[in-house]
């Protein structure tokens, strides 16, 4: 897999036909995974609103006016139960996600016992948790967390006008912490916040020159949310939505630049039509999150998602990643 595509290779794969870039995305995806085979997943908000940074598109900072109030950790076996519910509806990987800067030392051992719980189900782990200390990351990998959340959001020149609390380097030095643990990558990030093609090309260059390419890359798009620095700035203007076309292509770049990564559509998929879902997994997404709710989005729900799945003739995946089946192999050769 490449680790070197430059900023133009990806911009040319930007620009062609998009018949083409459909049908060359579609054969890079055929060769790496199975095609009518999606990954269910479920997120749910283990500690929401209150968070300080400042990150333009989410309703859980302080500095937004958006309504959504602070709440403590929830409890373990509230999120068990979760969880078992998420499985119950057929997901394969539960995703956690806490509005915190960074998680405190004291709130560890909750989280490791929920990482223990959800595994104990048979289900795979994620959490995101904002940045991670050397020890915490450690104490997440020896509790078995299978993924480590942390997105990169959009280009590295983009950046300073979405968030100013956290810099571009310190994601990617998070990203590093965690694939020094031995957690796997789950990093992507989000389209449609009034950002030129440059800096969807800039994005996903970011992610397709790492050493090792995230196992899993979300692909958000923008859910203007009333009180939030972007949704207030873009509601009502041609910005507020990215072009079903220039999502898909998108997504298609991810697919040729990350082969064996698992893309996901993620936030904004409730808002998509069918078809442009449809062409979504043609150009190689293969994950999404189920359910009724993203954090603090809305989200399809499964009851449409199973309907959208039978239309499509798709079914929920059972095989193991393509990346995480590659590490396993190579950790246990002999």
């Amino acid at each position: 897999m490449r680790t070197d595509w430059t900023r133009e290779e990806i911009a040319a794969l930007f620009d062609l036909p998009f018949t083409e870039l459909l049908f060359r995305a579609a054969e890079v995806h055929r060769r790496h995974h199975r095609p009518d085979e999606v990954q269910l997943c479920t997120l749910l908000s283990i500690k929401t609103g209150g968070c300080p940074e400042d990150c333009g598109y989410c309703a859980q900072s302080v500095k937004a006016d958006s309504g959504v109030e602070a709440t403590k950790l929830m409890d373990v076996q509230a999120v068990l139960q979760s969880a078992a519910q998420a499985r119950d509806a057929g997901s394969r990987r539960f995703c956690m996600g806490a509005a915190w800067r960074n998680p405190k030392d004291r709130d560890m051992p909750a989280i490791i016992a929920m990482v223990k719980g959800v595994r104990a189900m048979g289900m795979e782990t994620c959490m995101t948790l904002g940045m991670l200390s050397e020890t915490q990351a450690a104490q997440l990998a020896e509790a078995g967390l299978d993924y480590y959340n942390h997105n990169i959001d959009t280009s590295p020149e983009r950046y300073g006008e979405i968030i100013t609390t956290r810099s571009f380097e310190e994601r990617i030095d998070t990203l590093s912490q965690v694939r020094k643990a031995g957690i796997n990558v789950c990093s992507g990030g989000i389209v449609g916040m009034g950002e030129t093609r440059g800096d969807r090309v800039g994005f996903i260059h970011a992610l397709a020159t790492l050493e090792r390419h995230p196992e899993s890359v979300p692909v958000n798009a923008l859910v203007p949310i009333k009180g939030t620095v972007l949704g207030d700035m873009l509601a009502d203007t041609p910005l507020a939505k990215i072009d079903d076309i220039e999502f898909v292509r998108t997504v298609a770049a991810a697919r040729i630049t990350m082969p064996r990564s698992m893309v996901r559509l993620s936030a904004g998929r409730e808002s998509m039509s069918e078809a442009a879902q449809a062409l979504c997994f043609l150009a190689g997404a293969n994950s999404i999150f189920t359910g009724d709710r993203l954090l603090t989005a809305a989200n399809a729900g499964d009851d449409a998602d199973a309907a959208l799945f039978t239309r499509l003739g798709l079914k929920p995946m059972e095989a193991e990643e393509p990346m995480r089946a590659d590490h396993a192999r190579r950790n246990t050769s002999p």
